[in-house]
């Protein structure tokens, strides 16, 4: 029965995120272009854990402190960090078992957002399968939290939540209920044969076109990177200890 299950919906912005917060155990922030995938490429290397903030007057203040720290605004590195949210920032080994801290124009805000009362995982394309395998294995009600662009609807973070979505409901172990996940699911279908075409017109990936970054764009729609599933826990992000 479907009162059996447990239930998985698509919120499509963190402005949205309070129509549907009190009802769900877990929360999953998706910011495909790119922070939640940088996030995922930095635990991949060898970071040890990462703190997300939501403003750079946060940023700066632990970078006073001594951190290695990550700030982005519009795409763009804030001058005076040492890296913005590029993914290939976090493949080197200057990270490795460091504590660094992030903050990004939509990501670490949802994030901050969910985590208030809620277990934050983090998910993107590079590790989409290692979601959908643990939300399978340890079913909970669900929230995916798109974090949009600036508060709006994006493409790309809808799509991975309805690849989540799709696969979820497939297991027998969830239902859904509202029309924001049923969109996502068939955004994902029409998506999913060819996910860098499909968002060739995406608001995001023409900002980033225009930056002149395109490998970052290619690098974050590759699905299944990793394995990896950063967790939030107690201020910080950290990576979840094996669970299979």
């Amino acid at each position: 029965m479907d009162d059996q299950k447990f239930r998985v919906e698509v919120c499509f912005s963190p402005e949205e995120f309070d129509l549907y917060e009190q009802e769900y155990t877990t929360v999953v922030a998706i910011d495909v272009l790119r922070a939640t995938t940088a996030i995922c490429a930095a635990f991949d290397h060898g970071a040890e854990a990462i703190i997300p903030v939501s403003t750079v007057e946060e940023a700066r203040d632990y970078q006073s402190r001594g951190y290695m720290v990550g700030a982005e605004r519009n795409g763009k590195v804030v001058e005076g960090f040492d890296f913005g949210n590029s993914p290939f920032s976090y493949m080197k080994e200057e990270i490795r078992g460091k504590t660094l801290v992030l903050t990004t124009t939509n990501g670490t805000k949802a994030i901050n957002k969910a985590a208030q009362k809620h277990e934050v995982l983090v998910g993107s394309l590079i590790n989409l399968q290692a979601i959908i395998d643990y939300l399978i294995a340890t079913p909970s009600d669900v929230l995916l939290l798109a974090s949009g662009w600036q508060g709006k609807f994006n493409l790309e973070d809808s799509i991975c939540a309805g690849a989540i979505t799709e696969s979820l409901l497939e297991s027998g172990k969830y239902m859904s209920d509202e029309d924001s996940t049923i969109a996502a699911v068939f955004l994902f279908q029409k998506a999913s044969v060819n996910y860098f075409g499909f968002l060739k017109a995406s608001s995001h990936r023409r900002r980033l076109h225009n930056l002149n970054l395109n490998e970052d764009v290619k690098y974050c729609l590759t699905p299944n990177l990793t394995r990896v599933i950063p967790v939030y826990r107690e201020g910080k992000l950290v990576k979840m200890e094996p669970w299979q």
